[in-house]
């Protein structure tokens, strides 16, 4: 699999999600075998703005091959942002065509550019004219069940100079909601001659598999099936390439490794800030203990990592002995 001149060790790849995938997260996602990542979604007219909040979410790691991944609605300044971005050393440009967010859709951003095409194609072709590194796209099915577009959108992304195409196979007005569609992103892998990334409804091995059975794509992108949950790619990888399903994690594993990275967070956000963040992501490695329910709420109240550390060496203690 490789997108420009990149060549990736695997085909399980970090989705972008805005609040999520921040450096912390994406570390830990490459330390367990994702074999790409792309960074939060940065405005573009914010990073030309010189607004910090955008510039930080751009700081990149070990989390390598990495992406920067920016949104907007004008050519010149998608341009300039992507120019911007090199400062940070990205090994790829990414452009969301895809995030469903009302605050995003509704002003011009994200998915609200399916609606418009050409508009789309000037900002692809603008961003490939201004950096020399891979540009990919990241695109939906369509806006809504009336106006299903990917095929068009991935061949303009093309002819205007994309790298790589990454589609999830749900229109904007799904939302998250509903099964993804797997012969719309069947059908943009036979329209274009550049690498496809399926993105939607892949939470372990087996989904993995069958997404890319039935799409043929080069490559998978995980986002919520990743949540609480990083070594899905491990998991993956070892179903894909060598026919092996790996034991599910222990208790000891998920509570470990929760620690880990809310600890990472900690190095890089602060303590008070990773600890809000904790009550997010801990109800994620969390997910389908018994009592599961009072542990989040006993968490929610937490101020300090020691809180956590104690918690979840006795739950380790209670499950495990």
């Amino acid at each position: 699999m490789k997108i420009g001149n990149l060549e990736f060790e695997h085909i399980s790849f970090l989705a972008p999600m805005a609040g999520i995938a921040d450096l912390a997260f994406r570390e830990l996602c490459v330390y367990h075998g994702a074999a790409y990542t792309v960074t939060e979604m940065v405005s573009a007219k914010g990073l030309t703005m010189g607004d910090r909040k955008s510039a930080r979410l751009l700081t990149l790691g070990k989390d390598r091959p990495a992406g920067a991944q920016i949104f907007g609605d004008d050519a010149e300044i998608m341009a300039n942002a992507a120019k911007r971005c090199l400062d940070f050393n990205p090994d790829i440009i990414d452009i969301n065509m895809g995030c469903p967010a009302p605050k995003i859709a509704m002003n011009g951003g994200g998915a609200s550019l399916m609606k418009r095409p050409q508009l789309a194609y000037e900002i692809v072709r603008a961003v490939v004219d201004s950096v020399d590194i891979p540009v990919t796209v990241k695109i939906r099915k369509g806006w809504d069940d009336d106006s299903i577009n990917a095929v068009e959108m991935a061949q303009l992304a093309e002819k205007a100079g994309a790298s790589a195409i990454t589609i999830h196979g749900r229109t904007r007005q799904q939302m998250y909601s509903g099964k993804v569609d797997y012969d719309i992103i069947a059908q943009v892998k036979k329209s274009v001659g550049v690498p496809v990334i399926a993105n939607g409804d892949i939470v372990d091995e087996q989904a993995a598999a069958i997404m890319l059975e039935k799409t043929n794509a080069d490559a998978i992108m995980i986002g919520r099936g990743a949540l609480g949950n990083p070594w899905v790619f491990s998991r993956i990888n070892a179903y894909l390439e060598e026919c092996r399903v790996l034991p599910e994690p222990t208790v000891t594993q998920r509570m470990y490794t929760m620690l880990c990275h809310i600890e990472k967070t900690i190095e890089y956000k602060g303590e008070y800030t990773a600890m809000r963040e904790a009550r997010h992501h801990a109800a994620y490695y969390t997910k389908g203990m018994k009592g599961g329910a009072k542990l989040r709420a006993e968490i929610g109240k937490y101020e300090r990592f020691e809180q956590l550390q104690e918690l979840s060496y006795r739950i380790i203690k209670e499950f495990e002995g």
